[in-house]
């Protein structure tokens, strides 16, 4: 038998287990990751995969109150503002988020002016540019029912800076297109403006109303029908007003205002329950309206403050309002600047002051007033201890007046604040006057 040789009796030579994988292209292809950043330190949490998701989702899932705090307050760090009113309104009550909202739809947030609360801030200002943007018998209602509807009890305060009359074909005659035209009484047809009975009807909690009837911005387009107060406005408003009885505060200013519309207006206040503020300056008020005006100062109305600055009230208007805060016993201010008592309307409201004992504030200042008013309110800085602050600038009351008033003071011992520009009173007079004010508010000082 043939043999083939001898039988070898090495080993098999052993495999390194630990070879380098880049000796080998098929492990490399499956040990290195497609993306060349991966990294098992950038794989996110599953905690923050959910926020993620429940942000992604809130539209059509919202879910907050069921989260812990800590990714609840996470949640509405990244939320949205574009998110619907009608998703966050009722279920996100966070400041922060609110505050995200205000600033990224105003340039100006002033939370002062809105309780120092911003989700309020949000829903009043909202409802303020659907007004001031609304155009009757075109604008629909839905925006300003859903957010009424949303934030009922968060709208205190509202200022309507403009209205807007009716788009409507005004045709008129070329002699009455002209600004002389015009500024003799020929404005056009009268258009009527936003009803706000539809917001009173809606609102609960309503406590400061701001008003002024006109176009803020209308450029080239001025028209004298755009600033008018219709009568049929007036008859709205003041429906309003009086259904409203949480209304604190009613300013209805630079809108025009005359004796009639005047008086409408206060017919429908007489009884109103909380009304302590009305404010109706700048506009046309003359003495008929004044008249009407002290009738609500003696009316069941608890009124504490009264701003008629820049009216047409003459001294017939002067005595009827005198007459009425002679028996007044709620008026803490009262402003009358820029009007024509003239020294009647002047005199009656010293008499007036004689016996009140309420007024803390009272500007009487650009009125016509000279010499006999300074003597009659010399005689109420003596007789009279709750008066705080007294403007009677720009009255020619002259160097005779100012030594009245002076010793006047002389026996006043209350009065902090009393204004003298332009009243020719003479520099003597004016540097005493100055100096027994400064002495009582330095006793002020010391009793407190």
């Amino acid at each position: 038998m043939t043999t083939e040789g001898p039988v070898s009796t090495v080993a098999p030579p052993i495999v390194d287990q630990k070879v380098n994988p880049a000796s080998d292209p098929r492990q490399m292809r499956r040990i290195i990751a497609e993306d060349p950043d991966w990294s098992l330190a950038t794989v996110p949490l599953l905690t923050d995969l959910c926020i993620k998701n429940i942000i992604t989702c809130f539209d059509e899932n919202p879910t907050l109150n069921e989260l812990l705090p800590k990714h609840k307050t996470k949640v509405l760090e990244l939320l949205s503002t574009t998110i619907p009113l009608k998703v966050t309104a009722p279920l996100v009550e966070d400041e922060g988020y609110w505050q995200k909202c205000c600033k990224a739809k105003w340039n100006i947030c002033d939370i002062s002016k809105h309780g120092n609360n911003w989700k309020r801030m949000f829903f009043e200002k909202t409802v303020e540019g659907i007004i001031e943007s609304y155009i009757p018998e075109t604008t629909e209602f839905t925006e300003l029912n859903d957010t009424l509807a949303l934030g009922e009890r968060f709208i205190r305060s509202l200022n309507i800076n403009q209205l807007l009359p009716p788009v409507k074909e005004i045709n008129l005659k070329e002699d009455d297109s002209s600004d002389t035209g015009s500024d003799a009484g020929q404005e056009g047809p009268l258009l009527d403006h936003f009803d706000f009975g539809e917001l009173v009807s809606r609102t609960s909690c309503l406590q400061e109303l701001h008003i002024t009837y006109g176009v803020s911005t209308c450029g080239m387009n001025f028209e004298w029908n755009m600033f008018q107060f219709t009568s049929r406005d007036c008859q709205l408003l003041s429906k309003a007003v009086k259904a409203c009885h949480t209304l604190k505060v009613f300013h209805l200013h630079r809108s025009r205002v005359d004796d009639d519309k005047a008086r409408v207006l206060i017919s429908h206040l007489l009884d109103h329950p909380s009304l302590t503020t009305l404010d109706f300056s700048h506009n046309k008020i003359g003495d008929s309206g004044a008249r009407a005006i002290g009738k609500l100062m003696n009316g069941r109305c608890q009124l504490a403050h009264i701003n008629l600055l820049d009216n047409k009230i003459k001294s017939h208007g002067g005595r009827a309002i005198a007459h009425a805060l002679g028996k007044n016993t709620t008026l803490r201010t009262m402003n009358m600047r820029l009007n024509r008592l003239g020294d009647d309307g002047g005199q009656a409201m010293c008499k007036a002051l004689a016996k009140n004992t309420t007024l803390v504030e009272l500007n009487l200042g650009s009125n016509d007033l000279g010499e006999p008013t300074a003597a009659a309110l010399a005689q109420v800085l003596v007789s009279n201890k709750t008066l705080r602050s007294l403007i009677i600038s720009c009255n020619k009351m002259g160097e005779d007046g100012g030594k009245s008033l002076q010793e006047g003071m002389e026996e006043n011992e209350t009065v902090k604040i009393m204004d003298l520009r332009l009243t020719e009173v003479g520099q003597e007079n004016e540097y005493c006057i100055n100096q027994l004010l400064k002495r009582n508010n330095e006793q002020d000082k010391t009793a407190v």
